[in-house]
């Protein structure tokens, strides 16, 4: 297996091949605003010096982190300084997972987190090299049996990433890392708490005792993104999870909270890449 240069053509190719891809990274790719896409994602951070938000919980990236991002989940990487960033991202089609896991044994547990527990684990010196050896043995094999072998070394990456994760992740305290900012926390809350709400900047700014402007400024300082933005992606986020479950597109535009189905056809469709009925029907 080759390692792809963009995030995108790993993507592409997870999805085409209904499988998984591997991109490993130097250079940063052209910024993406708060996105949502089909497949799940593992970033694996090698030389850290940026800031994840993934949905309302905010991370700073060290050497050694690693992300588990599930394809409901909306997400963006904030740059907090200008040196190249090194790191290695999987993208994984989440039904692949499904057939590769047993009746003992779900891969797929990592992703289908409680909403309480957090998205990154901290890998030591020690992790990191088992998790880069399974990629290296990925990425190296060629020739007679290449496709089994490359198989058997992903599920034994995947078991061991979610032995770490159901062994680490309540130990992390969700006050460490994931509260970069004590108001934009409590904006990110309520707006989550309430998104099926007609939400705007007036009534945040009203409900907040703050000025639109400064509410504005400090959420995008915060987040690397609109207040407007962040909740269009939250919506569509929870419409593709709806229209997986079998809601229709009239329900799942009423129920995420846009009160113009124009709108929701015209957001849905530019973040996701098809329109909700087709969505669905690809899903159910």
């Amino acid at each position: 297996m080759k390692a792809y240069s963009t995030c995108k053509a790993a993507m592409d190719s997870c999805i085409e091949n209904k499988n998984f891809a591997i991109a490993h990274l130097y250079n940063d790719e052209k910024p993406m605003n708060m996105h949502i896409h089909d497949c799940y994602e593992i970033y694996y951070s090698i030389s850290g010096g940026k800031q994840f938000l993934i949905d309302n919980r905010f991370y700073n990236i060290q050497p050694g982190d690693i992300f588990f991002i599930n394809q409901y989940e909306s997400h963006h990487l904030i740059q907090i300084d200008q040196e190249i960033h090194e790191r290695i991202v999987l993208s994984v089609y989440p039904d692949y997972l499904k057939t590769l896991s047993s009746s003992e044994t779900d891969l797929n547990y990592c992703f289908s987190r409680d909403l309480t527990e957090l998205h990154k684990l901290t890998l030591s010196s020690q992790d990191q090299k088992r998790f880069l050896y399974y990629i290296h043995k990925i990425l190296s094999t060629n020739g007679f049996g290449a496709d089994l072998i490359e198989q058997s070394a992903f599920v034994e990456l995947m078991v061991f990433l979610n032995c770490l994760f159901r062994s680490k992740q309540k130990l992390y305290d969700s006050n460490d890392e994931s509260l970069y900012h004590e108001q934009v926390d409590r904006i990110l809350t309520y707006i989550n708490q309430n998104i099926q709400a007609p939400l705007t900047i007036n009534e945040l700014s009203e409900h907040f005792f703050l000025s639109t402007s400064y509410i504005c400024r400090i959420f995008k300082l915060a987040t690397g993104t609109t207040i407007n933005k962040y909740i269009t992606a939250k919506r569509i986020t929870i419409a593709k999870s709806l229209l997986s479950e079998g809601y229709t597109v009239n329900e799942a535009s009423e129920m995420c909270g846009f009160n113009d189905y124009s709108n929701f056809l015209k957001s849905f469709t530019k973040a996701v890449g098809i329109t909700p009925k087709k969505y669905a029907r690809f899903t159910l």
